[in-house]
């Protein structure tokens, strides 16, 4: 399609499963660990850099990017599994998607977290109680007010409004035009920002909209073929993220200098990497590796920060052992549970839930 035309009709199909996709999801997961573990866990309790691995995590502080990075890959993602379905069915594959492997996520790290309590130096702390998990579980804590059992969650709350929002678009009908439109709106609203009333930043989410907006602009591409709508879209979206960035980047604050370059450079290679994607620029990949790995992004993310500050204290204070090893340890314990989590309730559970709410 060239960018002068404008129709509703998709390109030809193309491949159906992106293994390089998967494969970019778990670097992205792998990312917000690395940062969590160098940088935010205190053996401790007190910021002391040489319990953060104080040549690693100059780099690795860098890995809070891959929540940007999933805000990204989500907006192509839904908007790909959102047309030709009806409301009906967007609603129970995104509810089939997300609540199995986050109930059992959820369970799990309390568990864990109250027979290894870590009380100081870490940003969760505490024993949940039982109405903290029973809210927990319905991924609506924090717009409920209570205690997240992990604090990773929060980015629940986003991904879960964004949902609602694509998912009023697919009550009334997804077409090239109103999806594009969608995208627009969404971007010139996060643009205004203090413009608008603060009780509009829960719906519009100016810090991370312009992510979503690129990853739909994305997809949108991907089925009907680059316009310079499209491409404006994804420009004007990288433009409005990068400032957002460079001020994400000024408020870690960790103890040490943090350069706002190094992670405009990986925003602006993440959103080349997702438009080759989006283009089909790694369509004949085939790797079924890739496909397990994106399979254990999702409850390694949700299982990894509170769960590995509470493995890697205690199995310090009891061994002694270095930093680096425990840490590449706690990995890679965290990936077999994600795994065993994908395997023993995501795989038969999910199909389940998801013909339940589709009726």
């Amino acid at each position: 399609m060239t960018s002068s035309m404008v129709v509703d009709r998709p390109v030809a199909t193309k491949a159906a499963r992106l293994h390089a996709l998967d494969g970019l999801r778990l670097v992205c997961a792998l990312g917000v660990a690395g940062y969590h573990y160098s940088v935010s866990w205190r053996l401790d309790g007190v910021h002391a850099p040489a319990f953060h691995l104080p040549s690693a995590s100059h780099v690795l502080i860098y890995g809070f990017l891959g929540v940007e990075m999933f805000f990204l890959i989500s907006g192509f993602v839904i908007g790909m599994s959102a047309f030709d379905r009806t409301p009906r069915q967007f609603a129970a594959a995104r509810i089939a998607r997300l609540y199995p492997a986050f109930w059992a996520c959820v369970v799990i790290t309390a568990g864990v977290v109250t027979v290894l309590p870590v009380s100081t130096g870490v940003p969760v702390s505490g024993v949940p109680s039982v109405r903290e998990i029973a809210v927990n579980l319905t991924m609506l804590a924090e717009p409920a007010g209570v205690r997240l059992v992990d604090t990773v969650y929060w980015t629940l709350w986003a991904e879960l409004r964004f949902y609602l929002l694509f998912g009023l678009l697919v009550l009334w009908g997804l077409t090239y035009k109103r999806v594009a439109a969608f995208a627009t709106v969404w971007l010139v609203a996060a643009s205004a920002g203090p413009l608008l009333p603060d009780w509009t930043d829960q719906i519009v989410m100016p810090a991370f909209a312009p992510y979503f907006a690129i990853g739909v602009a994305l997809c949108l591409m991907r089925r009907y073929g680059p316009t310079l709508w499209l491409w404006a879209l994804v420009i004007g979206g990288w433009l409005l993220a990068l400032p957002r960035m460079a001020a994400r980047v000024a408020d870690l604050r960790p103890g040490f200098e943090v350069p706002a370059a190094p992670a405009l450079i990986i925003l602006t290679l993440a959103v080349a990497v997702l438009t080759a994607i989006a283009l089909g620029g790694t369509d004949r990949w085939n790797v079924p590796a890739l496909a397990t790995a994106g399979a254990l992004t999702y409850p390694f993310y949700l299982l990894h920060q509170r769960i590995g500050y509470s493995l890697l204290r205690n199995a310090h204070q009891h061994t002694g052992l270095p930093a680096w090893l425990l840490i590449a340890a706690t990995v890679a314990l965290l990936l077999g549970v994600a795994w065993l989590v994908h395997r023993f309730v995501e795989r038969p559970l999910a199909p389940r839930l998801k013909s339940l709410v589709a009726g």
